[in-house]
């Protein structure tokens, strides 16, 4: 306990709790649309998308934030624009963006020559690394996703429980789709240095997926993803220093040893279209 005392009283601690506290609760609050809309790969594809961003950050000499931010925004619309095309094929736009993104950012940074461990935090994670500037621009992304999706939570929640009936009550259901995915894509962008690409997927999905296992409601849905969100990346946060271990990873798989939890309770939730019909 003392350990942990003197842990917090430093600053890098401070910023790698904040910085896992927005993300825990930014991730699911955004993965929970995504999951039930059959997007729960699209995490992998706009990670993917953001270390090119990250590489081409590197070769202009710019914030890998920024660049990450450009890049997992461009590569949203992109799934978007496919899929609305050829919605049957969302798997194959997701595909699309994920190769293309990899491609990309393996051949930005060997034309940088930046193969070193700056850029490699982006991969893995990096949390305890956080600085200032990284932990503003964690704040204001995390910030502006919570805002939006409280804002626009019976709109999103329409759009999401039927397209049709969404179009038919009026909504521009073109514009919530594409909010969406640029939402998972700021989200992505803000996870960055907290789990790094090749997990970030993870934080969007495993707290989501174990709150349905439980939730009887949309509502309940929400509330029990961020529990589960903010649970993962706290406990993870702090088994990480306990037993010094790599902080992506431990988040990730607390998150995976929640979710084994949730599903040896009693489901209460076996279809997800029950989430839409409960009350409670």
């Amino acid at each position: 306990m003392q350990d942990i005392i003197f842990a917090l009283s430093q600053d890098y601690m401070q910023r790698a709790l904040i910085a896992s506290i927005i993300v825990g609760i930014s991730c699911p609050i955004v993965g929970l649309y995504l999951v039930l809309r059959r997007l729960s790969l699209i995490g992998d594809g706009l990670g993917h998308a953001a270390f090119a961003g990250v590489a081409a950050a590197w070769l202009a000499g710019i914030n890998p934030l920024l660049g990450a931010a450009i890049f997992a925004i461009a590569g949203a619309l992109g799934v978007e624009k496919l899929r609305s095309w050829r919605r049957e094929h969302g798997d194959l736009a997701l595909a699309i963006v994920f190769y293309s993104g990899i491609a990309l950012g393996v051949v930005l940074t060997s034309l940088a020559r930046r193969m070193n461990l700056s850029l490699f935090t982006y991969l893995f994670g990096s949390i305890l690394t956080i600085t200032n500037t990284d932990l503003l621009i964690i704040g204001i992304t995390g910030a502006c996703v919570i805002v939006l999706v409280i804002m626009l939570y019976k709109e999103l929640f329409t759009l999401t429980y039927d397209e049709d009936i969404a179009k038919v009550s009026g909504l521009p259901v073109n514009l919530l789709n594409h909010l969406i995915v640029l939402l998972g894509a700021i989200t992505v962008v803000s996870a960055l240095r907290v789990v790094g690409v090749l997990l970030v997927a993870g934080m969007l999905v495993i707290p989501v997926a174990s709150a349905l296992q439980i939730a009887r409601s949309f509502k309940q849905a929400s509330i029990y993803s961020i529990c589960f969100g903010l649970a993962s990346t706290i406990l993870g946060l702090a088994f990480s220093y306990i037993l010094d271990l790599a902080p992506g990873g431990a988040i990730v798989l607390t998150a995976v040893i929640l979710f084994t939890i949730s599903s040896i309770l009693p489901s209460r939730n076996i279809k997800a279209s029950r989430i839409f019909l409960g009350t409670k």
